[in-house]
């Protein structure tokens, strides 16, 4: 099992009352009330900070990603991040994952192609590439992709990726969504024929189908841990790797788990529980109805949704819970380091393949 660093680089000083004052903290938060420019800013050096001693400590990946518009994770470029953990950690063993820009909302897509192999460049071949579709919040709402379109700019964008990764000649392209008279990239990855590809995903049947049948690796991010969700996103994944064809090979999936680790478990209680309540009750107060917009889901991902309404249903109770309902459902895993290790080895038994075992790290030290 390799274990991943994740860091969404959330806002870390909302007001205790955010999520009654205001609708949501996707797309209307408002900037100027809640946030001080100089204070961001810290934050996202305190966020390279975590990610560099990650990879000293060990980690085997350190993972950025992409969002918009909003204090829930404000990384708008993660390949700005990336190429500075890229070069912080030189001479270190750990992957640069990026999970990563998202390839409907970049206009050329070849864009992404080229700061990727840069990133791959610049650590001498550590890059993982994320291939996200991109939340409905992020590419129809803030970035104005059309959502019935979302899914063949993504299926396009990552053809031309591919091609001009692997190309040895100059070539034309005439797609529906991106049309390039050359396409002669510079630089290209080190990793050959390309840096390994990773699909980020929270369940779409459509992106199991799509994963198994490029022979990537599927990273499920659920914030619901592996007690409730994980089984029947891993059974379906898997089911859909065998109708491809695919060996069940472990490292064909990942599996992100939120966890804190302190001295005893008491300890643990009294070091995260309000950074764990802060994560569920504010980061994710968002209108359910933003993930549902027309278009964003194919028919087969919105059927097997309505069958299976489980992670709607977590989604719809979290501001109910609190820091011990999250530990007693999994959504956390959270104690002294034996109790995080028993509980990551029945993580790793019940997701079978989920050996990338991200972790979203809270700062307990971190007070002003």
């Amino acid at each position: 099992m390799y274990i991943s660093t994740f860091h969404l680089m959330p806002h870390r000083e909302l007001p205790e009352d955010f999520e009654k004052r205001y609708p949501s903290i996707w797309v209307t938060a408002p900037f100027h009330e809640l946030a001080d420019p100089k204070r961001v800013g810290q934050f996202y050096n305190w966020t390279l900070d975590e990610l560099i001693a990650a990879a000293k400590a060990g980690s085997d990946g350190v993972c950025t990603n992409e969002h918009h518009q909003n204090a829930y994770g404000f990384m708008p470029n993660p390949n700005v991040m990336g190429s500075v953990l890229a070069r912080a950690t030189q001479g270190l063993n750990t992957a640069i994952v990026q999970l990563g820009a998202s390839l409907p909302g970049t206009q050329p897509p070849t864009r992404i192609a080229e700061e990727y192999a840069m990133i791959d460049s610049i650590p001498g071949g550590r890059l993982v590439a994320g291939m996200p579709l991109g939340t409905p919040m992020d590419m129809n709402i803030c970035y104005g992709v059309t959502p019935i379109e979302q899914r063949d700019r993504y299926r396009e964008a990552h053809d031309l990726i591919i091609k001009a990764w692997t190309s040895k000649e100059v070539f034309p392209w005439n797609g529906k969504f991106f049309q390039l008279g050359a396409v002669n990239l510079w630089p290209r990855p080190i990793q050959q024929p390309h840096p390994p590809v990773w699909i980020p995903g929270s369940g779409s049947t459509s992106t199991f189908a799509y994963t198994a049948e490029h022979d990537y690796c599927y990273c499920f991010l659920s914030y619901f841990g592996y007690k409730s969700v994980s089984k029947p996103v891993r059974d379906k994944y898997w089911e859909s790797c065998e109708k491809a064809g695919r060996d069940s090979n472990p490292y064909r999936m990942g599996f992100l788990q939120l966890v804190g680790v302190s001295e005893t478990d008491a300890q643990a209680e009294k070091d995260y529980a309000k950074h764990v309540e802060y994560f569920y009750h504010k980061c994710l107060h968002v209108p359910p109805e933003w993930f549902g917009i027309p278009g964003h889901q194919d028919y087969r991902s919105l059927a097997n949704q309505m069958r299976n309404p489980a992670m709607a249903k977590n989604f719809a109770s979290l501001k109910e819970k609190r820091f011990k309902d999250f530990l007693e459902d999994r959504f956390v895993v959270c104690g002294s380091p034996a109790t995080v290790r028993d509980s990551s080895k029945i993580s790793a038994r019940l997701c079978a393949s989920a050996i990338s075992w991200s972790c979203c790290t809270w700062d307990r030290c971190r007070t002003s």
